[in-house]
C-alpha cells in the first residue's frame, strides 16, 4: 500500500472504532472476527493484536459477541454507539472551525484540598480533553456552553465545583487571553502535519483493497485531532489558523477514497443482521 508520508502510529482501539463507525454504525449488523482481522492485517497490525483489541473492546462494554454457527461476529453496544455517535458529529457536523460562536464562555473553578494531587490531575486532564484551558490555577474557561455536570459527578467531585456562563468585558483582548490560555503552536502543528501527510492523497489513488485501509487512517488521525481542538473562534485566532485548509485536506482525500473503500468492503467483509440481545 502507498504509504503516507511521516504516517502516525495509532492505536488498535482507535482503528476499531473508526473501522465501526464506518461499517456497522446505523446498519444493525455484527462483522465477522475475521473479516476484522483481514482488514487489520493490511493495515499492519496482527491477528493477535486485533483479537486481543476485539476481546478488550467486550470487556470494557464496547462490543459484543454473536455466534453464528462456527464464526464468531461481533456488534455494537448502547456505549460505543453512543461512543461513534459522538466521534460522527464532532467530524461532518460540528467541524474543527468554529464560525458561530455567540460571545459565551464556560468558567469553571475548583478547589481541592492539597492532597487531592490524583483528583486534581484527573480533573485537569478530562477538562482539558473537553475543551478548557487553564485562565488561573483553580479556574479554566471554554468556549461556547460546556456541559461538564456528568464529568465532575464522574470524578466525585461535585462539591467541589463551581460552574458559570460568562461574557467577556467589551475592553477585554481575547486574542490575547486565548494565546495565553492554549498551546495554540502545538494545535496549529498538528493540523499542519496532517495537510501535510495527506495532501498528495487529493490526486492520487490506492490500489483497491488498499483504499479502505488508507480511509480508516485519514479519519482516525482526523478524529484524534479535532477532539483536542477547542475549537476557540475563529475570528480570534491567528489570520493564518491552518485548521479550515487541514478540513478540506479531509474532506476532499475522503471523498476521493470512499468509492474504492465502499467497493472493498462490500468484497472483505462478511456481515450480518445483529440480532437482538438477551
Amino acid at each position: 500500500m502507498g504509504r503516507v508520508t511521516g504516517e502516525e502510529s495509532l492505536r488498535p482501539q482507535s482503528l476499531m472504532l473508526t473501522f465501526l463507525g464506518d461499517q456497522v454504525l446505523g446498519r444493525d449488523v455484527c462483522v465477522y472476527s475475521g473479516s476484522v482481522i483481514d482488514v487489520f492485517a493490511r493495515a499492519g497490525i496482527g491477528e493477535q493484536a486485533t483479537r486481543s483489541t476485539l476481546t478488550r473492546m467486550v470487556n470494557r462494554d464496547l462490543l459484543r459477541r454473536q455466534r453464528e454457527g462456527r464464526r464468531m461476529y461481533f456488534g455494537l453496544t448502547e456505549r460505543s454507539e453512543a461512543v461513534l455517535r459522538d466521534g460522527e458529529r464532532r467530524i461532518w457536523q460540528t467541524g474543527a472551525v468554529n464560525r458561530h460562536w455567540d460571545g459565551t464562555w464556560t468558567l469553571l473553578g475548583f478547589s481541592l484540598p492539597e492532597s487531592w494531587q490524583r483528583q486534581r490531575h484527573d480533573l485537569r486532564s478530562q477538562l482539558t480533553w473537553s475543551g478548557f484551558g487553564p485562565l488561573f490555577n483553580g479556574l479554566w474557561i471554554a468556549p461556547g456552553e460546556v456541559d461538564v455536570s456528568a464529568l465532575v459527578a464522574e470524578l466525585g467531585l461535585s462539591a467541589h465545583v463551581k460552574v458559570f456562563r460568562a461574557h467577556a468585558d467589551a475592553g477585554m483582548n481575547i486574542g490575547q487571553m486565548i494565546e495565553e490560555t492554549w498551546e495554540l503552536s502545538d494545535l496549529a502543528g498538528r493540523y499542519e502535519a496532517f495537510a501535510g501527510r495527506w495532501q498528495s492523497w487529493e490526486d492520487r489513488l490506492p490500489d483497491a483493497d488498499d483504499a479502505l485501509v488508507l480511509r480508516l487512517r485519514l479519519q482516525t488521525e482526523w478524529l484524534r485531532i479535532v477532539r483536542r481542538d477547542p475549537r476557540l473562534p475563529v475570528k480570534h485566532l491567528p489570520d493564518d489558523w491552518p485548521a479550515e485548509q487541514a478540513e478540506k485536506t479531509f474532506r476532499a482525500v475522503h471523498d476521493r477514497l470512499s468509492p474504492l473503500a465502499r467497493d472493498a468492503s462490500q468484497r472483505l467483509l462478511d456481515l450480518v443482521p445483529a440480532r437482538p440481545q438477551d
